[in-house]
Parts: C-alpha cells; structure tokens; sequence
C-alpha cells in the first residue's frame, strides 16, 4: 500500500508514500518553481517559491508538505503567480542580479523564473550592506554575496555531501550572509574545494574561476565521461565553449557519485590543454630529447623489451600507468604486461 493517487491541476498522478508533493510533481513532469530546494539536499522550505494551494484552501511549501492520498494540489492559480512575482522580486532587491553581467553566464535558476514572470526588480530601497567579492584568493571558487538570496543550498551541499562544514550563515534578517569557517575568504579555509556548493548554487553567487569568461551557459557544448582519476568510475559532464576549450566539469546524477565530483575530478582537467603537454614522441639522442616518429619510438621500445625479457626473464620489465589515460588506455596496459610481457608488475602512478 505505498503507492498514493493524488491530482495536481486537475490530474490525476501517482506517488509514493513518504514523498513531499514537490517529488510527486517532479516524478509526473509537472514543474513547481522552487530555488532552495534540491532532490539530494534536505529540505527547508526556505525560498517560499514552490508554495502551493491544497484541496482548495491551504497554501503550503510543496518541497516540504507530504504527499496524501486523495489530496488535490493546485500549483498555480492568480494569487498564487502574484506570490510568486512579489517573491522574485524581493530576491532582485536584495541582491545585485544584473542578468547581463552575472558570473552565472546563464546557468542561473533564479534568472530562469524571473524571465518566467516578467519580474522587474523593484524601485525601492533595501537595506542590505554590499559584501565584498572574492576572486582572488582561491584559484577554483569565486564568491559573490551580492548574488546570494540565502537559499542555504552551499551550506547544505558542504555539510550533507561533502560533509566538509565550512559555509553557515551569520548576522540576522537582513543582514544574514555567508560565512566560510570562523568569517575567513574562501581560500584561507577549510575548503577541499569539491565544488558541490558551486555546482548546487542557484545564482551567481558562487562560481567557478576557470569558467569566467570563457563563454555563456547556453553556447557550450556537454559530452559525458568517466574520471580518469580513480576506481570509484565518477560520470562527469565536461563542457567545451565555440573555440573547443575544455572550461568545466560537473557531477552527473546518473553516476555512482550521484553528481558529487572530488577536486581531481573537478578541475584535474587542465592538462589537456597546457600548451607544453607533449604530443609527440620524445628520444634521448647524443644526451638531448628530440622528437621522434611513432614508428620510430615504438620499434626502439620493443627491441628493448625483447633483448630485457631474453636476457633477465619477463619479471625484470614493470610498468607504470597513469591517471592521466583513459580507463581503456590503462586496461590495455595492463593486458600487455600480462598477456605479452608475462609479468603481474603493474602499478599506478597514484602510489608514488
């Protein structure tokens, strides 16, 4: 008997009990605005952006209301856009959020509903004291309270997933803000620099310092992949901008990971495109490395093996693989020192 019926804008949809209606919603495709709210954080109801009208009277915030069988849920009526407008437009007020100059660069949820509302930010004033942007001392995150709209998802993000602890918040009302450990910048605390918050933060709030500037949200261009760096086998969403540079990485939610990514597998991209990687082989000739042929070097390397694995037997040959290759390119490693070679000495860069 887990399974519960109830209707959302005169539709009739199924669930789960234990699910917020918020979830129910989301498993049917039905869309309820929502910022603090995220399917791998707990729940707050903090934003007030996802409340709905129940049988007819009730307005409750559906990321935190159950779902009942027999309910009738409207998600969105007059006096409910009107709320929802008002909203938005708090958050405009109390935030510097220029849509044309955000570090966001479209990736940014709370421009998605305002552009969904027609909201304009309001002709008033606030007071709210601006906060001082971060970009200098961290080479990954840049912070920019000025953006925030104290959704508390970064917060979250540090404490549930990467159970790290740096963000809180600080000061009350309108003062309330940010706080990285006891009040320090971002890269003089504790940050392991995972990226989590980054990844969950709806605005421009917190970003990533290597994609600054490298293109707009919606110009690049998203291929799936496995990290490289370790066994765990994390999906990660790598994107490329219009001139194909590599500019950033994100947790897949299809993964083992469950979107999460660890530093290596954040920003341990940048090799690809250095400018001194080497791209073609390297030969020591009259005590200087200088480029060789493929053929060339592969021929040498051979001839060495054989006359090593003649003279001392195939155990005196080891290898070293990388976590710098792709998964296949180290299986094959390993299937060469085994299957050709005849030896079990294969080890990873990792340990050294």
């Amino acid at each position: 008997m887990d399974t519960i019926i109830i209707t959302i804008d005169g539709k009739q949809v199924t669930g789960k009990r234990g699910q917020t209606i918020l979830e129910v919603a989301n498993a049917n495709d039905i869309d309820i605005p929502h910022l603090c709210y995220h399917p791998r954080l707990s729940k707050t109801g903090a934003c007030r952006l996802c409340l709905v009208r129940i049988d007819g009277k009730m307005l409750k915030t559906s990321c935190t209301e159950f779902a009942l069988d027999g309910m009738s849920v409207v998600t969105e009526d007059e006096p409910l856009k009107n709320i929802r407008k008002w909203l938005l437009g708090l958050l405009l007020l109390e935030g510097d959020h220029n849509c044309l100059y955000c570090d966001a660069d479209g990736d940014c949820e709370l421009q998605t509903y305002v552009k969904m509302y027609n909201v304009e930010r309001p002709d008033e004033d606030f007071p709210r004291n601006p906060r001082e942007v971060d970009y200098v001392t961290s080479n990954a995150i840049k912070r920019n309270e000025n953006r925030c709209i104290v959704c508390g998802r970064c917060i979250r993000a540090c404490k549930e997933v990467q159970v790290q602890n740096v963000w809180g918040f600080t000061e009350r009302g309108s003062q309330t803000h940010l706080i990285a450990d006891d009040d320090k910048r971002i890269g003089e605390s504790s940050c392991v620099k995972c990226g989590a918050c980054v990844q969950l933060c709806p605005t421009g709030a917190l970003t990533f310092q290597p994609v600054l500037g490298t293109g707009l949200n919606w110009d690049l261009k998203k291929e799936s992949s496995i990290c490289i760096y370790c066994g765990v086998g994390c999906k990660i969403d790598f994107y490329t901008n219009k001139e194909g540079l590599l500019v950033k990485a994100m947790g897949n939610d299809d993964g083992p990971n469950k979107g999460h990514l660890c530093i290596k597998g954040r920003f341990g991209f940048d090799f690809v495109q250095k400018p001194n990687r080497l791209k073609a082989p390297l030969m020591k000739k009259d005590g200087q490395f200088v480029e060789a042929s493929w053929d060339e070097a592969l021929d040498f390397v051979a001839d060495k093996l054989k006359a090593i694995k003649k003279q001392d037997g195939p155990d005196a040959i080891a290898a070293l693989s990388s976590a710098k290759c792709t998964n296949e390119e180290n299986y094959l490693m390993q299937k060469f020192m085994r299957g050709v070679i005849g030896t079990n000495n294969v080890d990873h860069c990792a340990r050294l």
